[in-house]
């Protein structure tokens, strides 16, 4: 499978990098920017290569990079992969926990979706949140690769709430909200109404201009997954400064303090997930402390 660079979202100017795989040469060096800690793990995009792809069942002509899952001292609450799905390939039987809802992000290609009998062909900049226990099937609608993001996480329900209904958008189609303060340096693609209880995640898109910042060191109790899908920064990361460009990937633990400066030339764009609008479970007294 063979993929671009960068692809451009249809009627707009976005430009979503997604990996190139292949291997780098043998007269490479070894050292890259890759790092992990207790606080963050930082993946580049140069670590995206073919030899650490994922093959998952019931998927045809499909590989995957999995950026992020639970796993001791990683991710806890989601898993975050870049699937890229060549000509004639796709899913009848995508998602195996019935439980689980996920958010799929198309970076290039087109990407036929079914959600129950609705037919939806997402398009580079195409957004889609899948509830818990839809029917759903993908399959490449084109003749290049599409690639996309597949976000998924065990749905929390609230008494007296229903789950949140399927839904899709694009990218192009939400007019970003700015930060107050901001003059629209700093803002936000919410696709989700953030006072919508039923939902327990959020896959938003932040953009800076160039020069904008996050001014101050957040350090909150969501944790998140980050992927630059344009333009290039420098983050803030617990006590460290990491510089970040399209196509790096950024795990950050809750209460990981963070903050970040957009570089330019052009807007620092990246796909946010977060945890949101629930109360932490605490220990049964007397059950074990978990770990």
């Amino acid at each position: 499978m063979v993929n671009s660079q960068e692809a451009v979202g249809q009627g707009s100017a976005y430009r979503y990098f997604t990996p190139v795989g292949g291997l780098p040469s043998q007269h490479s060096l070894l050292t890259d920017r890759a790092v992990v800690t207790q606080a963050y793990t930082f993946i580049p995009r140069g670590a995206l290569r073919d030899i650490v792809t994922s093959r998952f069942p019931h998927w045809r002509a499909t590989r995957a990079w999995v950026l992020s899952r639970p796993v001791a001292g990683f991710a806890t609450t989601f898993s975050q992969a870049i699937v890229e799905v060549d000509r004639g390939g796709g899913s009848e039987r995508p998602e195996p926990d019935p439980h689980v809802e996920c958010v799929l992000f198309v970076m290039s290609g087109e990407l036929r979706l079914t959600l129950d009998d609705a037919v939806h062909t997402l398009s580079p900049g195409g957004y889609a949140y899948v509830a818990p226990a839809t029917h759903w099937t993908v399959a490449n609608a084109g003749d290049a690769p599409v690639c996309f993001h597949w976000i998924r996480k065990a749905y929390h329900p609230l008494e007296g709430l229903e789950a949140p209904d399927c839904f899709v958008s694009c990218d192009q189609d939400v007019e970003p909200v700015a930060m107050p303060g901001t003059n629209g340096a700093w803002a936000t693609t919410r696709f989700v109404d953030a006072d919508d209880l039923r939902h327990d995640m959020h896959v938003n898109i932040v953009t800076f201009r160039p020069g904008a910042s996050i001014p101050f060191a957040e350090t909150h109790v969501m944790e998140h997954g980050l992927y630059v899908l344009e333009g290039k920064g420098v983050y803030r990361l617990n006590q460290d400064w990491v510089e970040v460009e399209a196509g790096d990937y950024v795990w950050l633990r809750a209460f990981c303090p963070q903050g970040c400066y957009a570089g330019g030339p052009g807007p620092f764009r990246y796909l946010l997930y977060k945890d949101v609008n629930r109360i932490a479970k605490l220990p049964v007294p007397g059950a074990p402390t978990p770990a």
